[in-house]
């Protein structure tokens, strides 16, 4: 039997229905409630009549385009199978066909006017139970043609019928039902395209381009090894007494280089050709040592603040490279010792990036002793930290609480005080300490136990006779921020993994907000490493999918929010762009900036975070060392935007000197007030400085 709805004709599979059943599922479909714009309520029934029809030869499925561009909190649109690549289940009933997302996601579709109409089943996945919570709508160019009620795991599914006369575009968005992203595993179960009878074209999955290059200072790599010698932060460094001791003067400048340093603290030494202070504190105390690079163009110098106390690194937020968002489980001791040469070759290392991170996959078997031995991509872990040593850099190593790494190499679990001597031992000065497969043995549990692994091999580095920051990743389980000074960490992840697109950076950067008060010299919050650049998480790397304003926006916030700027990309194939982004000097100055207070958001307007009318503006600002304070102005929404800071809303008044950070220009003095255009997901970074009476 046939169903005729609207423009679709159902062929329904033989079973034995009758014509009643067919009449209620039309008038579920046809008439439903609860939500607006071409949203119905389904029950099972009409549920799994859907599930199993076919349709008309000219239906497109959605899981028949390319997803590659979609832009979703995962990346990974799951093609036929939901977000964790299981079936699509809604309310007990298995669709076939579909796409699996994770909140807040948008699929854009070019139609170029041949489609008739767009269907779908809509909800949470039973993966998840009633965890989950999201909103589905549906755009049609600019029009809000279908949306639905907030969804919850576990509760009933809604289709969605729209028609697609003549459109241009359509929108298919998910954003989070207001309480956070967690769990937001969203469903377009069935969902398909109706095409006019013999059109010639089909639906393309599109991605928005900036119609402009970003408003920046364009460098290449390079380019900060010439001109008049300048010494950049961070300007505080701490250090255990009686512990090795190094750090690189960040110094740019044509050479050869010859630096200095007046009264350092006993037990500390510089290299006049290098710039690296090396050595062993033999006392407590805060030193003011005065720096100093000479160039063939010039001289320059600053002070270096120097803390010789317990617990007292990671003073500014620590700056790096990171193997996994380039390299996943493939990192090999030429790839770090690649990155390490390229920071050095770029300018990179010179501007104050010196960790070199090692994260998963560099682990081998543990010998009779229990002692943590390397694999094969790694022949010699103490020659490969004194390799990067000599060059000024440190190395970091990655492990987990767990019996298991992420990606199932050996943790730690009952080898904490092992693990840790072993590091010190082959020089590491970074632990990337990985939840992982802890979660299976204590999940869900008091705070106490989840602060528990992390207090014992905090325990492990105070006894292992070398200074290794300490990162906790444990994706805000138990809201760490609130509880990892405490037990030792200096910096903690607040997020789960960043991903290259919109969706997942703009939630994870802009949600830092309400962390704000956690953040403190020696003590950061981390959303995660940087997505700019090529990246790929495995053997084989692509272009990241952020647009050049996008990256814009994500470098201006991190460095607003206090983060660690550790790198993720390939930094052998630095391309102009990525090396512009990452090599401001004035940009980097503010995400050092020793006074070490995180931004917050200050004002927000708009109301609509996704599709085509989207609205959302934002200022946030953070006060400086100096008395002056950084102010990002961003742009959320899907057209250019005119952004007004206020002196209210910054708690400033007077006339104010402003410096365009991107731009490298100082503009006009205001007062009152500071307006820009921004572009559609883009950023202005300015420097605010009280202007002299």
């Amino acid at each position: 039997m046939s169903l005729v709805i609207g423009n679709s004709s159902f062929v329904i599979r033989p079973r034995p229905l009758g014509p009643s059943a067919a009449l209620f599922l039309a008038v579920v479909i046809l008439t439903g409630c609860g939500d607006a714009g071409g949203a119905r309520v389904l029950n099972r029934k009409a549920a799994e009549i859907i599930a199993t029809t076919t349709q008309p030869a000219d239906t497109v499925w959605l899981d028949d385009c390319e997803l590659s561009s979609v832009d979703d909190r995962s990346g990974s649109p799951g093609k036929s199978k939901c977000f964790v690549g299981k079936p699509i289940i809604l309310a007990g009933q298995t669709y076939p066909r579909g796409v699996g997302v994770h909140a807040p996601s948008e699929i854009i579709i070019d139609l170029d006017g041949a489609a008739t109409r767009f269907q779908a089943v809509v909800s949470i996945d039973d993966e998840v139970g009633k965890l989950g919570s999201a909103v589905f709508s549906v755009w049609v160019d600019d029009r809000d043609a279908a949306h639905t009620a907030i969804l919850r795991g576990g509760g009933p599914p809604r289709e969605i019928s729209v028609d697609l006369t003549n459109a241009k575009r359509l929108w298919l968005v998910v954003d989070d039902g207001g309480d956070g992203i967690d769990k937001d595993y969203a469903d377009w179960a069935m969902a398909r395209i109706e095409m006019k009878p013999g059109a010639t074209t089909k639906p393309r999955i599109s991605r928005i381009v900036d119609p402009a290059p970003p408003a920046i200072v364009m460098m290449k790599p390079g380019d900060h090894l010439t001109g008049v010698p300048e010494i950049h932060p961070p300007f505080v460094v701490g250090a255990t007494p009686g512990r090795p001791f190094l750090f690189r003067v960040p110094a740019t400048g044509a050479g050869p280089m010859r630096f200095t340093a007046d009264r350092l603290p006993a037990g500390l030494k510089i290299d006049a050709n290098s710039g690296i202070i090396s050595g062993t504190l033999k006392e407590r105390g805060r030193t003011d040592v005065t720096i100093a690079a000479q160039g063939s163009l010039g001289r320059s110098s600053s002070t270096l603040t120097i803390i010789g106390v317990e617990h007292r690194l990671a003073q500014t937020p620590p700056m790096g490279w990171n193997s996994w968002n380039a390299w996943g489980t493939s990192v090999d001791e030429a790839k770090v010792k690649a990155a390490a040469a390229a920071f050095e070759s770029s300018g990179l290392a010179a501007l104050g990036y010196a960790y070199v991170n090692i994260d998963d996959a560099w682990e081998g078997s543990r010998d009779a002793q229990g002692r943590i031995r390397t694999n094969d991509k790694f022949p010699d872990m103490r020659a490969l930290a004194g390799h990067l040593h000599r060059m000024g850099l440190k190395l970091g190593i990655y492990s987990s609480p767990g019996p298991k790494t992420c990606a199932e190499f050996e943790g730690s679990k009952d080898h904490e005080l092992d693990d840790a001597r072993t590091y010190a031992e082959w020089g590491i000065d970074l632990l990337k300490y990985d939840w992982c497969s802890y979660g299976k043995i204590s999940n869900d549990l008091p705070r106490a136990e989840l602060r528990k692994p992390y207090e014992l091999m905090r325990a492990a580095l105070d006894v292992c006779g070398r200074d290794i920051v300490y990162s906790i990743c444990q994706y805000g389980r138990g809201k760490v921020w609130e509880w990892g000074a405490e037990v030792g960490g200096n910096y903690w992840r607040t997020t789960g993994d960043i991903i290259d697109t919109w969706a997942c950076m703009s939630v994870i950067g802009f949600a830092e907000h309400a962390h704000a008060e956690f953040s403190r010299p020696g003590h950061w919050n981390d959303p995660d490493m940087l997505v700019v650049g090529r990246v790929g998480w495995g053997p084989t790397l692509h272009a990241t999918r952020l647009t050049p304003n996008e990256q814009v926006t994500h470098i201006t916030l991190w460095s607003l929010l206090a983060a660690p700027m550790l790198i993720g990309c390939d930094l052998s194939q630095l391309d102009d762009l990525t090396f512009s982004l990452l090599g401001n000097a004035d940009v980097l100055a503010i995400n050092q900036d020793a006074l070490g207070r995180q931004a917050a958001r200050v004002a927000r307007t708009g109301t609509l975070l996704y599709g085509p009318k989207a609205d959302v503006t934002e200022i946030w600002s953070r006060p400086l060392e100096d008395g002056s304070i950084a102010v990002g102005l961003f742009n959320r929404g899907a057209g250019e935007a005119t952004v007004t800071a206020r002196w209210p809303d910054l708690g400033i008044r007077g006339k104010h000197n402003v410096r365009n950070l991107w731009l490298k220009q100082e503009l006009a003095p205001a007062d009152g007030s500071f307006t820009t255009k921004i572009p559609r997901h883009g950023a202005v970074l300015i420097r605010l400085t009280p202007a002299p009476k």
